[in-house]
């Protein structure tokens, strides 16, 4: 997902003033970590109701996890539990639309070929149920690796080749059906589609026609071409998709440099390594300022209708979208979770100003159009990592969002969300990347990924969700809201889960009581529950398996029981690929899974033909042998 790479370093902002040798004055040794004490972690584990699942680690029942954990691995292949059996349902390349032709490995097809071929780099995705054994796949496609895609590795650009790249992401949306033989997608189904950097999308909501959207090509500042570096996802009740633009700063050059403050806020660089900005002058900063302004949006796409128009969902706010994780309140209304991944930024909620209405699908399509976009601010005591939170309005004339602080609407509050939330005294995180909803229990879940600046930048102290300096392993922050309320504007919240290295470290990096050398891992990001309730970890991490990262393989998947707090490896992936989107079919007896980027960086990968084939992206399915539900 969030690539070294592809990250700016954002303005920093303030929070409290606790920092990392208070949380160690106040006990947060090995021992109490792993083991439960009267202070610090253990006051954490035996107080707070929340973290019953730590605190029964050391003798886990879990009656959700059925299946046996499998070893690290670090070979060029997948590896599911003993029982199970997992199979390519399509990679980067394969042909999707009609006539499209099949993958050559040449790198020499032009961008007509791609533009009807499944995208490049899998990742969030939602199954769109027919039936139990028949629908539609909807899934991301990231961004698009160069030294597979052409032949001169990108080192020789032409128009027609930024055209293939714009082709290679945004969206695949294709049937698939459960034979004899496991899953299927169609080549010819009317359904399939591509949506790439070149589709013609609606921005809508508050900020749609504001004079920071027009451009010389669209003076209505409501009318945009495209979608890209789209990250996760999320499915809404009415049956529509939710895709996440993150990282599309990356796409975007201003040669000569002078970024404003704004543009400096979001990771505008002076140049570009996709190199569209040279070909396309809607990606020149220089001669287009509001284009990148129309990116870093929630879109809503209708996956059963081929013909429908994109609606970028503008109420939901600007910056680097990684899922949007919707659940209908008790009291009607529509809430969904959206993190920014990037270190020292923020976790959003949105709740609808109308209420979802089971009987009415068309109503409900304008739900995401009004309502109001919060931000979270966490707090503990010192040394702990439990404690209350927040929900932070960011509605223009409250809470500091005025004239005199920069801000002249609403519309200029959400395209300038990150801003927003600074001046809101917001809790900076440390990559906050997939939200989840346990829709049985209300719990929320989130990935925090990891960050190498906590504690070394000014205004990311160290403490409460974020409690260790120089944050290689990541963590899970997990909250209830108060009275099971999903719109209400307080919380309450701790950590399900703290990754790190027993094997190496004998202090806060090892890790929390329910990891060990037989389940650890590092950087989870995706992150989705199950109609049982089992928590289910994707991982985009360090794959060295040396140093810090020893005995941790290849990036992989795991499951977790939210009661016991077990957590088992289920599956790992080939070489130096993420583990990354999760879907399910609706009689849970088949999971989807995308294999990203295998063989990054030149590794030495052949991901999933073997032999000499280059390494595609590819989505997996993974079904039990004799038939039964996944995981249990």
């Amino acid at each position: 997902m969030n690539k070294d790479h592809l990250q700016a370093d954002s303005a920093m902002h303030s929070e409290s003033d606790s920092d990392f040798s208070k949380i160690i004055d106040a006990g947060l040794s090995r021992r109490r970590f792993l083991q439960g004490g009267a202070t610090a972690m253990g006051l954490f584990l035996a107080a707070n109701p929340l973290a019953e699942a730590m605190a029964a680690t050391s003798n886990p029942q879990s009656k959700l996890l059925g299946f046996t954990k499998v070893p690290a691995s670090t070979a060029d292949t997948f590896v599911v539990p003993e029982g199970y059996v997992a199979k390519p349902l399509i990679s980067w390349g394969d042909p999707i639309l009609k006539g499209a032709p099949e993958f050559d490995e040449s790198g020499t097809q032009p961008a007509s070929a791609q533009a009807g071929q499944f995208g490049d780099n899998t990742d969030g995705m939602t199954f769109f149920p027919l039936s139990d054994d028949h629908g539609l796949l909807a899934v991301n496609n990231e961004y698009t690796n160069y030294p597979l895609l052409f032949d001169h590795r990108g080192e020789a650009m032409t128009a027609d080749d930024v055209k293939k790249a714009q082709a290679a992401v945004g969206i695949s949306v294709f049937e698939i059906r459960r034979t004899a033989d496991g899953w299927e997608y169609s080549k010819d189904s009317d359904y399939n589609r591509r949506i790439t950097a070149n589709t013609e999308m609606m921005l809508t909501g508050p900020a749609a026609g504001d004079d920071l959207l027009k451009t010389s090509v669209d003076a209505s500042g409501t009318k945009v071409l495209g979608t890209f570096n789209n990250c996760a996802n999320g499915e809404t009740p009415w049956g529509t998709y939710l895709t996440c633009e993150e990282n599309f700063n990356g796409f975007f050059a201003k040669p000569g440099g002078g970024q404003t403050a704004h543009e400096k806020r979001y990771g505008l660089k002076d140049d570009s390594d996709y190199q569209w900005f040279k070909f396309d002058d809607r990606f020149d900063i220089t001669k287009e300022p509001n284009e990148p302004n129309r990116h870093g949006w929630v879109v809503e796409i209708d996956p059963m209708d081929p013909t429908s128009t994109p609606l970028k969902r503008t109420a939901l706010g600007r910056f680097k979208h990684e899922n949007a994780a919707v659940i209908v309140a008790d009291n009607g209304h529509v809430v969904v979770y959206l993190g920014d991944d990037e270190r020292g930024e923020h976790l959003y909620k949105f709740v609808s100003k109308n209420k979802y209405n089971a009987t009415d699908k068309a109503a409900n399509r304008n739900l995401l159009e009004e309502g109001t976009l919060y931000v979270s601010r966490f707090s503990a005591q010192p040394g702990e990592v439990k404690g209350t939170g927040e929900w932070i309005e960011l509605t223009y004339g409250k809470n500091g969002l005025t004239k005199e602080n920069g801000f002249n609407s609403q519309a200029e509050v959400l395209i300038y969300a990150r801003e927003a939330a600074t001046v809101v005294g917001a809790t900076t995180m440390d990559r906050p990347e997939w939200v989840a909803v346990n829709h049985k229990t209300k719990t929320v879940c989130c990935t925090l990924t990891n960050n190498k600046y906590r504690g070394k930048k000014d205004n990311q102290p160290v403490g409460g969700p974020n409690p260790r300096a120089n944050n290689k392993y990541g963590q899970i922050v997990r909250w209830n809201e108060t009275n099971g309320d999903n719109s209400a504007t307080t919380f309450k919240w701790d950590l399900f889960l703290v990754a790190g290295n027993p094997t190496v470290h004998n202090d806060f990096y090892a890790g929390s009581a329910n990891i060990n050398d037989e389940n650890m891992f590092n950087s989870p990001d995706g992150l989705g529950f199950d109609k049982a309730g089992r928590l289910w970890i994707l991982t985009d991490g360090k794959y060295s398996n040396e140093g810090d990262f020893a005995g941790m393989g290849n990036n992989q998947m795991l499951c977790a029981d939210p009661q016991t707090g077990e957590v088992r490896r289920f599956a790992t992936g080939p070489i130096a690929c993420e583990i990354t989107g999760l879907t399910f079919s609706p009689d849970q007896r088949t999971v989807f899974v995308g294999v990203q980027h295998p063989g990054e960086d030149d590794k030495p990968s052949h991901f999933p033909a073997g032999g000499n084939s280059k390494p595609r992206s590819t989505i997996m399915a993974i079904q039990r042998k004799d038939g039964g539900i996944i995981g249990a």
